[in-house]
C-alpha cells in the first residue's frame, strides 16, 4: 500500500519543484552553518543592521552540507526532531526549502525520509482554524497520518499572521481537532500533535527567536555571498554582458558599506540592478553630473527610476501615451506606498486580496513591469499572496508614501485609526518619526528612516523630481532634519544602535561633517577630549563603516571609564581592538568581562597594554575567559596583575580552549605566577604564544615552566627575557627540550645565562628537532661557549635563528661558531652583535659563507672587524648568492674596506640591506661605493649615515642613483655637508631616482 503512494508523492513534488532555480547562486546553499542559538543582536535588530554590524563575514560555526541536515550529527545521538534555519531577509530560504525537496524527489538526498510536505506561512494564513490530520491532507497527494518518516516543512515563520505563543497555547493532542492555525502550530514543535513527524521550521532570525530554544534540537543559518560566488552571482545576472558585470562589481566593492550588504542575494540583486541602469545611463544626463549612487537611498532611487520608466522605454514615444503611463504608475507608487507603510507598522509582509483592494490597489495594474520589479505574487489553492520583493523595498515604499503624506497630513499618520494630537507641517512629522525610530527596541523602523532622511538629500531629490518629489522642495527642510537626527544624539547615556542608525540617516541626508571630523581624529590618534556624546555616536557608525578600522580600531590614550561605559555595547563586533595607555583601571574590566562574556562578542584580539590592572581586573578578564568563545589574543603587557591576577588567568586557561596567545610582559607575576600558568599549560592544548618577560619569574620559575613543556605540545612561542632565569633555569629548559619537539621560539634574553647554561641548551639542540628561534641576547656567553654552540650547530637541522649578540665570545667563541656554519644547512639568521669579535672571526665566517647556502641574515655590527675583516667578507660576497642582509655598524671599516666591499658589490646579486653606520668610509670609501651602485641591482636598502663621507662623497652617492633603479632607501645622515648641501643632495636624488626614500 505504501509503495505506490510514496512513488505517487514523489512525482508530484518533482513535477511541482522544477521551476523557478537558478542553479547558478544554489552552491551556496548546499552547506549551512551550524549554530547554537540566536545572538542577542539576531533577537532584537533588523535584518540589515545585523548584517552591517556583523561585516557580512559568517560566524566561525562549524557547516553542515544539506545532505546531512536531518541526520544525528554523531553515532551516539539521535535525528533532530525539530530544525530551524534563519537568515535575513533575501538571503535564500525559500530557495533553500525549494533546493532541498527537488534534490530529496530526485533520490539524491535524506533517502530515509519516505514524505515530505513542503508548506509555507504565506498558505497558513489562509486558514483560520486546521486539524493535524487535515494539515497532511493538504499536500498532493495527502501523508497519511501517522506515516513514519515524514519531514513537515513550514516555510517563512516571519510571514505568519499570527506571532506564537508557547507560554498561553492550550494543550491539544487529538489529530482530528480543529484548533487555531497558530495553536496547531506550537503543539506540533512541542511534540503533542505528529510526534513521529521531523518538522524543519525557516525565518528570519526574530522570527525565529518565538520559537523556546529548549525545544530546537538543531539550528542552522544560511551564510551570505562570499567573494566569489558575489562574482558568479553577478556573471548570471548581467550574462549578456561580461564587462557591465565586472564595472558593476568593481563600483559594489570600492563602498564598504554597500559591498558588506550585497552578501545577501536579494539586496545584491537590487543593488547591481540600480548600478548597471547608473552605469548605462550616466552618458546621457549630459545638463549636470550624474549622481554616483551610494547610499541607500540613491541605490533605491535608480531602482525605482528604472521600474518606473520600464514600462514604456520600449513603446513608440507617443508624449500623450508616455504621460498617462507616468500618471498611472505614480498613482500605484502612492497606492503600494500605503500598503507598504501599514504593513511595517503592523510587522506585516505579505498581502491578500482584500488587503490590496482596502489600499486602493488595482488588481488589473499589477502585472505592469513596475510591479513585477516590486511586488511578487503566489498563487495559491484558496487565495493569491502578494509580497514585496524584498524587505528594503517595502520600506522605500513606505517612506515615499511618509514623505508625500507627510506635507498635508494634519495627524499622526503613525497612529492608524487617524485621531491623535494635531501635528503639522513636514518637520513635525519628520521629528515624530525620528523619535518613534529611535523609541522602537527591535530597529524595524532604522531602515525606513533611512530612507526618509535620504529622501531630503540633494541627490535623491535630483534623481526622482518630475517622478516621485518635486524639484528642490526639500531645501528649506534639510537643515532642520539634521538639528532633529542631531538631537537624538545628545544624550548622555550608552550608544544605542537606534543612535547609530540615525548616523547613518545623516550620512543618507549628505550631511557628513561629524563623521568626517572623528574619523580624521581616529586616522591621526587625535581622539581624545573629543568624544561627547555626538562625537561618541559618529564613532560607533564609524567603527562600522571606516577603512581605518578595517584592520584594527585604536582607541589607545583617548578613553575614559565613562567613555568606554558610553561605547560598551558597539566594541563588540570589533575584529581586533587596541586599548592602550588609557589610564584604565579595574572597573574598566568589569566592563570588558561582561561585554567578552557576551554571546554576541566578535573580538578576537585584544590589547590593554600600559594601563592600571591589578589583580582584580585580571580576575573580571579571567571570568570572561571561561564563556568566551571568539578571543585569540589577549595582550595586558605593562599592567600590574600580579601572582594573584596571573592565578585567575592561568584558572581560566585550564577550560578556555579559545585562546591562542597570552602577553603578560612587565607584570610582577613573580615565581608564584609563572608556577599557576605552568600547571594550566599541563590541560591547556590551545595556546600558542605566551609572553612572560620582566616579570622576576626567576629560576624557579623556569624551572616550573620547564616541567610543563615536557608534557605540553601545542604551546610554540615561550618569552622569558629578562626574568633572572640563571644558568639553574637555563638547564631545566634544556632538559625540556630534549623531550619537547613542538616549541619553535624560545627567548631567554638578558637572563645572567653563562657558559654552563648555554652549554645545557647546546646539548639539548643536538637531539632537539623542533626549536626554530633561539635568543640569548646579553648574557654572560664567554668564549668557552663558542665550541659547544658549534657542535649544536653542527648536528641540528632545523634552527632558523639565532641571537648571540652582547655575549663575551671574542675571536676564539666567534671562530669556532664560525667553522660550524660552513657545515649548518638550516640556519638562516645570526646576530653576533657587540662580542668583542675582530678580523680572525671576520675571516672565518667569509670563509664558511663561501660554502654556506642557507644564511640570508649577519649581524656584526659594534665589532671590531677592521679594513681585514672587511676585505675578507667580500671576498665572500662575490661568490656567495643567498646572504640577503648584511649589518656592520660601527664596525672600524675604512676606505680600503670600502673599496673591497664596491668591488663585491659590482658581482653581487642577493645583498639588498647593507647597514654601515658609523664606520670611516670617507670621501674615497663613498666613491668607490658609488662606482658600485650604477652596477649592482640587487641593493634596496643603503645606511651611510656618520662615515665622514664630506660633501664630495655624497655627492658621488646622489649622482650614481641616475644609473641605479633597485635602491628603494638610502641614509647620508651625519655626514657633514650641511643643511643647504643637505637639500641640494636630496633634489638630486629625487631627480635620480624619484622613488627612492632619502634620509639626509
Amino acid at each position: 500500500m505504501e509503495e505506490p503512494m510514496v512513488q505517487k508523492h514523489l512525482e508530484s513534488l518533482q513535477s511541482s519543484c522544477g521551476n523557478g532555480l537558478e542553479t547558478g547562486a544554489l552552491q551556496r546553499l548546499t552547506n549551512l552553518l551550524l549554530v547554537e542559538g540566536l545572538t542577542d543582536i539576531q533577537q532584537k535588530e533588523h535584518d540589515i543592521l545585523q548584517v552591517e554590524t556583523t561585516k557580512g563575514l559568517p560566524s566561525t560555526s562549524k557547516s553542515i552540507p544539506l545532505e546531512k541536515l536531518f541526520l544525528p550529527l554523531s553515532k551516539l545521538s539521535i535525528p533532530p526532531r525539530i530544525s530551524v534555519t534563519v537568515g535575513v531577509a533575501g538571503i535564500g530560504k525559500s530557495t533553500l526549502v525549494k533546493l532541498f525537496v527537488c534534490s530529496w524527489a530526485k533520490g539524491e538526498i535524506s533517502r530515509d525520509i519516505l514524505f515530505v510536505l513542503p508548506l509555507t506561512f504565506k498558505e497558513l494564513n489562509t486558514h483560520e482554524k486546521l486539524s493535524a490530520e487535515r494539515l497532511l491532507s493538504s499536500a498532493c497527494p495527502p501523508v497519511p497520518a501517522g506515516a513514519a518518516r515524514t519531514l513537515l516543512i513550514l516555510d517563512g515563520l516571519d510571514e505568519f499572521k499570527t506571532p506564537l505563543d508557547f507560554s498561553n497555547a492550550a494543550v491539544c493532542t487529538d489529530p482530528k481537532k480543529e484548533i487555531q492555525v497558530d495553536n496547531l502550530i506550537t503543539n506540533i514543535i512541542r511534540g503533542n500533535l505528529l510526534q513521529e513527524a521531523s518538522v524543519w521550521v525557516t525565518a528570519r532570525p526574530a522570527a525565529a527567536g518565538q520559537i523556546p530554544s529548549g525545544l530546537v534540537d538543531r539550528m542552522t543559518e544560511i551564510r551570505g555571498f562570499g567573494a566569489a560566488e558575489m562574482k558568479d552571482f553577478l556573471d548570471h545576472m548581467f550574462l549578456d554582458n561580461r564587462d557591465l558585470s565586472s564595472q558593476v562589481l568593481q563600483h559594489i566593492r570600492a563602498n564598504r558599506s554597500l559591498h558588506v550588504l550585497c552578501t545577501i542575494p536579494g539586496f545584491c540583486r537590487i543593488s547591481a540592478s540600480s548600478v548597471a541602469y547608473f552605469l548605462k545611463h550616466s552618458s546621457d544626463q549630459s545638463q549636470e553630473a550624474p549622481v554616483v549612487p551610494r547610499t541607500l537611498s540613491e541605490i533605491y532611487s535608480y531602482y525605482f527610476k528604472m521600474a518606473l520608466s520600464g514600462d514604456w522605454q520600449e513603446k513608440p514615444r507617443e508624449a500623450l501615451r508616455i504621460e498617462q503611463a507616468v500618471n498611472t504608475s505614480k498613482k500605484l507608487v502612492g497606492s503600494l506606498g500605503r500598503l507598504a507603510f501599514s504593513g511595517l507598522l503592523r510587522r506585516k509582509h505579505v498581502f491578500y486580496e482584500q488587503d490590496m483592494k482596502a489600499h486602493g490597489i488595482d488588481l488589473s495594474l499589477l502585472h505592469s513591469c513596475l510591479c513585477t520589479r516590486l511586488l511578487l505574487k503566489e498563487d495559491m489553492p484558496a487565495s493569491t499572496a502578494y509580497y514585496f520583493s524584498h524587505l528594503t523595498i517595502q520600506e522605500f515604499l513606505a517612506a515615499l508614501y511618509y514623505y508625500t503624506a507627510a506635507k498635508r497630513a494634519i495627524f499622526d499618520l503613525f497612529v492608524e485609526s487617524g485621531v491623535s494630537w494635531p501635528k503639522l507641517g513636514f518637520l513635525s512629522h519628520f521629528r515624530n518619526a525620528a523619535q518613534r525610530a529611535l523609541q522602537a527596541e527591535d530597529g524595524q523602523l532604522d531602515v525606513f528612516m533611512r530612507f526618509l532622511s535620504g529622501l531630503l538629500s540633494p541627490p535623491v531629490n535630483r534623481l526622482l523630481s518630475g517622478w516621485l518629489l518635486l524639484q528642490d522642495e526639500q531645501e528649506g527642510w534639510r537643515s532642520q532634519a539634521v538639528d532633529a537626527l542631531q538631537g537624538c544624539l545628545q544624550a548622555e547615556h550608552a550608544v544605542s544602535w537606534r543612535a547609530v542608525n540615525a548616523m547613518r540617516c545623516l550620512q543618507e541626508l549628505q550631511h557628513t561633517d561629524t563623521a568626517q571630523a572623528v574619523e580624521e581624529a581616529l586616522r591621526s590618534g587625535t581622539l581624545a577630549g573629543m568624544l561627547t556624546p555626538i562625537n561618541c555616536s559618529a564613532l560607533a557608525y564609524l567603527l562600522q563603516v571606516s577603512d581605518v578600522c578595517l584592520e584594527e580600531v585604536n582607541l589607545s590614550s583617548c578613553l575614559t571609564y565613562n567613555v568606554c561605559k558610553r561605547l560598551l555595547s558597539q566594541l563588540l563586533f570589533c575584529h581586533s581592538l587596541r586599548l592602550d595607555n588609557n589610564q584604565f583601571k579595574d572597573d574598566v574590566m568589569e566592563l570588558l568581562g561582561s561585554v567578552l562574556s557576551g554571546k554576541d562578542c566578535q573580538i578576537q584580539r585584544l590589547s590593554l597594554a600600559e594601563n592600571q590592572i591589578s589583580n582584580k581586573g585580571a580576575k573580571a578578564l579571567a571570568r570572561s575567559l571561561l564563556v568566551n568563545r571568539s578571543l585569540m589574543v589577549l595582550d595586558l603587557r605593562s599592567n600590574a596583575i600580579g601572582p594573584t591576577g596571573a592565578k585567575a588567568l592561568a584558572d581560566a586557561l585550564k577550560k578556555n580552549q579559545i585562546l591562542l596567545s597570552l602577553n603578560l610582559q612587565h607584570n610582577s607575576i613573580k615565581e608564584d605566577g609563572a608556577a599557576f600558568l605552568a600547571e594550566a599549560l599541563l590541560t591547556n592544548h590551545r595556546l600558542l604564544t605566551l609572553h612572560l618577560q620582566k616579570n622576576a619569574v626567576g629560576a624557579q620559575g623556569a624551572r616550573n615552566m620547564a616541567e610543563a613543556l615536557k608534557q605540553n605540545r601545542s604551546l610554540r612561542e615561550l618569552i622569558l627575557s629578562s626574568n633572572s632565569v640563571g644558568d639553574s633555569g637555563s638547564i631545566a629548559l634544556a632538559e625540556a627540550l630534549r623531550v619537547n619537539h613542538s616549541l619553535q621560539c624560545l627567548d631567554l634574553q638578558s637572563n645572567s645565562i653563562s657558559s654552563a647554561g648555554v652549554t645545557a641548551l647546546t646539548t639539548a639542540l643536538c637531539s632537539n628537532r623542533g626549536l626554530l628561534s633561539l635568543n640569548l641576547r646579553e648574557n654572560s656567553i664567554s668564549r668557552e661557549g663558542g665550541p659547544a654552540i658549534a657542535r649544536a650547530l653542527r648536528s641540528n637541522s632545523t634552527l632558523r635563528k639565532l641571537d648571540l649578540a652582547a655575549n663575551l665570545l671574542g675571536d676564539d667563541g666567534g671562530q669556532a661558531i664560525a667553522s660550524a656554519i660552513g657545515e649548518n644547512r638550516a640556519l638562516t639568521s645570526l646576530h653576533l652583535q657587540w662580542n668583542f669579535i675582530q678580523a680572525k672571526t671576520a675571516t672565518a665566517l667569509a670563509q664558511a659563507l663561501q660554502s654556506n647556502s642557507s644564511l640570508v641574515s649577519l649581524d656584526l655590527q659594534e665589532n671590531t672587524i677592521g679594513d681585514e675583516g672587511m676585505a675578507a667578507l667580500s671576498a665572500a660576497l662575490k661568490v656567495n648568492t643567498t646572504l640577503a642582509d648584511l649589518h656592520l655598524q660601527v664596525a672600524s671599516v675604512g676606505a680600503a674596506g670600502a673599496q673591497a666591499l664596491a668591488e663585491a658589490l659590482m658581482v653581487n646579486k642577493s645583498l639588498q640591506v647593507l647597514d654601515l653606520r658609523g664606520n670611516s668610509l670617507g670621501p674615497a670609501g663613498a666613491k668607490a661605493v658609488a662606482n658600485a651602485l650604477k652596477v649592482n641591482r640587487s641593493l634596496r636598502w643603503l645606511n651611510l649615515q656618520e662615515n665622514a663621507l664630506g660633501m664630495d662623497g655624497a655627492i658621488c652617492i646622489a649622482t650614481a642613483l641616475k644609473g641605479n633603479h633597485g635602491l628603494t632607501y638610502v641614509n647620508l645622515q651625519g655626514n657633514l655637508i650641511g643643511d643647504s648641501g643637505a637639500r641640494m643632495i636630496a633634489d638630486t636624488i629625487r631627480s635620480n631616482a624619484p622613488d627612492c626614500v632619502v634620509d639626509v
